[in-house]
């Protein structure tokens, strides 16, 4: 009797291994240095990069096409957002500034195939290393060290300034809004996308929502998550935004990415491996997590947000 339940138990306690080392191991947010130490070490043991390419960020699947490459989808997402937002109305050589830059895959794309000259810029100095190591000679991509709410650029540097999922890391949203606009040139284009809370004044979180939402906020170094609408406000009242602003929920094109993240774990066994036994350990602590956004996501608790507005 109990040798065939040896199996369960022995399960039972695998998985309770891996919940105590999910929790000691949480990435609270404490400051924007935890942010570039989260982003330093993901860069370093280059197992994000490994399953997911050059793309940190979610990948785009059109409705009509959902069974599309998880790779691709996160290079078409880049091409959709620069297609929504306008940018490819500007003629080549326009200065475009990429907030979050990660290690460079939205800022090549944009470079590549819009013929942009592209200054990506992060908090990770080993993300900004990688990026250049990963960028063709040539190529008008350029990367620095830098914090999104204190950018060394004059007013009005840039024809335009993207940034995907980086405004979830930042405790001041409206002086990271402020930051965008103020070196945008007058009548240029801001393409934000960005992960979002539901309104949480308007229809207050449940138990068991609070309890998510502290898991998502304390596992991937989040200060905190505020609603579209909250920062469309901010965006509205900032002196720099001349234009309308207009935003949109893409959670029903950017969901698939979270089974997607997992699955190509078992799609790419081997990427896995060949980096050692602690990345096993790595790569399933990062489940719960993603379990946790897919289910936030879907209910509603949480909303991906896309924004455009003028200069």
């Amino acid at each position: 009797m109990f040798e065939s339940l040896l199996p369960f138990f022995l399960l039972i306690l695998f998985i309770l291994f891996l919940l105590i080392i999910w929790r000691i191991n949480a990435r609270k947010y404490i400051s924007s240095n935890t942010v570039a130490s989260a982003y330093d070490a993901w860069t370093q043991d280059k197992l994000l990069e490994r399953l997911w390419g050059e793309h940190i960020h979610l990948g785009f699947y059109p409705k009509e096409k959902k069974n599309i490459d998880f790779r691709k989808a996160k290079v078409q997402f880049v091409h959709e957002l620069v297609k929504w937002s306008s940018l490819d109305d500007l003629p080549k050589g326009s200065r475009i500034l990429d907030v979050g830059c990660g290690i460079g895959g939205s800022s090549r794309i944009l470079a590549k195939y819009y013929g942009f000259n592209v200054t990506g810029i992060t908090i990770s100095p080993a993300q900004v290393k990688r990026a250049r190591e990963l960028t063709p000679s040539g190529l008008n991509c350029h990367f620095q060290v830098m914090d999104a709410m204190d950018l060394k650029f004059e007013d009005g540097s840039f024809d335009a300034v993207w940034s995907v999922e980086a405004g979830a890391h930042m405790n001041d949203k409206k002086k990271f809004a402020d930051e965008l606009l103020r070196t945008l040139r007058p009548g240029g284009y801001l393409a934000l996308a960005d992960w979002n809370s539901r309104d949480l004044n308007a229809y207050p979180p449940s138990f068991v929502e609070k309890l998510v939402l502290k898991q998502l906020l304390e596992q991937w170094v989040h200060p905190n998550f505020i609603s579209i609408n909250a920062f469309v406000n901010i965006l509205r009242i900032n002196e720099n935004s001349a234009g309308t602003v207009i935003s949109e929920n893409w959670n029903s094109y950017t969901n698939p990415s979270w089974y997607d993240s997992i699955i190509e774990g078992i799609r790419r066994p081997f990427t896995i491996l060949s980096l050692g036994p602690l990345a096993i350990v790595k790569s399933i602590r990062e489940i719960p997590t993603i379990l946790l956004m897919n289910w936030a996501f879907k209910r509603g608790l949480m909303e991906f947000g896309v924004y455009k507005c003028r200069g």
